[in-house]
């Protein structure tokens, strides 16, 4: 079984689960992002993932590019491209798991304060390995207890606002001239994401059907329309940027498999999906963003702007996709 699946099983994280193989495979390190990055680009080339409950995204690239901060950072670059919130990284691990096959596979991992996955990276044949035991050595911790405490889980926050807010909110909407607005907006009136796009109303947003997401990866594969996928959690958001070729369905998953770049999605877990419409100064941002039953964000899909000619082709093929006969309720 996965780790995930097998904490799940035994009632426990998966970060406490690591904590028990600690002296066996397992060191507890720092989770300080300050001290991972630069070790992590000693490593090479590197598999980088970030997961939520319904969907994981996977990059092979080169850890370069890294701008620390208090409340946020980033890693830039061709490749790898994150978005990384400090505070939830609680808790640090470099792993050594024994395969089948008798070969190791190596990862550091970070995990937020309720022992839930932020962001992990596994080395690859390409990866300097010889740099492993250092970094290990450098970044381990004194603490090297096989217990961990954990805290509870920060539930998911249901859709939030009221219709008798949509004026106000579309006044505000109409400001924004970057997409990096939004949530400062729907903090600043009290609501949240799914909450404003459900009272929005056109031309903001448009509530699509479940399958959309589904619908609109088929066509950018069969187009090889360059799209922008976002995959996060609270710590960490990974993006792709460029086209995608592979579809594979597999029972309930949604499988992109592409060198360099992999998308594993639930498909069953998309409760609504809404096509938004964002304001820039390059031209509307125009996205797909699914949501799970709880009002939990799984993923976004945006066109790539900088392209004036693949941002049209987006645009036309968002607007392509089949919308919902009723809106869903506020």
């Amino acid at each position: 079984m996965r780790e995930r699946d097998l904490s799940d099983t035994l009632g426990i994280t998966e970060a406490q689960l690591l904590a028990a193989h600690v002296g066996h495979g397992v060191t507890r390190i720092s989770a300080d992002m300050d001290r991972i990055m630069p070790a992590l680009t000693r490593l090479g080339e590197v598999m980088a993932l970030t997961r939520n409950e319904s969907c994981v995204i996977e990059k092979v690239g080169i850890y370069d590019g890294f701008r620390p901060g208090p409340h946020a950072a980033l890693v830039v670059n061709e490749e790898i491209d994150l978005r990384m919130f400090p505070r939830h990284w609680q808790h640090g691990f470099a792993v050594e798991k024994t395969l089948e096959d008798g070969g190791i596979r190596r990862s550091i991992q970070v995990f937020d304060a309720a022992g839930d996955a932020v962001h992990k990276v596994f080395l690859r044949d390409k990866s300097v390995l010889e740099e492993w035991d250092g970094i290990v050595e450098d970044l381990q911790i004194a603490d090297q207890s096989d217990m961990l405490d954990v805290t509870a889980r920060i539930p998911v926050e249901a859709a939030k606002g009221h219709a008798d807010m949509a004026d106000r909110l579309r006044a505000e909407w109409d400001q924004i001239t970057d997409t990096h607005q939004f949530l400062q907006m729907v903090r600043k009136l009290k609501i949240n994401r799914l909450g404003a796009y459900r009272i929005a109303g056109a031309p903001y947003v448009r509530a699509l059907a479940p399958t959309a997401v589904s619908d609109l990866l088929n066509r950018a594969a069969e187009s090889a329309l360059p799209i922008m996928v976002f995959v996060g959690n609270m710590g960490c958001i990974e993006i792709h940027t460029g086209p995608i070729e592979t579809l594979k369905p597999m029972g309930p998953w949604l499988n992109v498999l592409d060198p360099g770049f992999n998308l594993h999605l639930r498909a069953d877990h998309i409760a609504e999906v809404w096509q938004v419409t964002k304001a820039t100064r390059r031209g509307d941002a125009i996205s797909v963003e699914a949501f799970d039953n709880k009002g939990g964000l799984i993923l976004q899909i945006f066109g790539v702007l900088a392209d004036p000619d693949a941002a049209d082709r987006w645009n036309q093929t968002v607007a392509g996709l089949e919308g919902l006969a009723q809106e869903v309720p506020a």
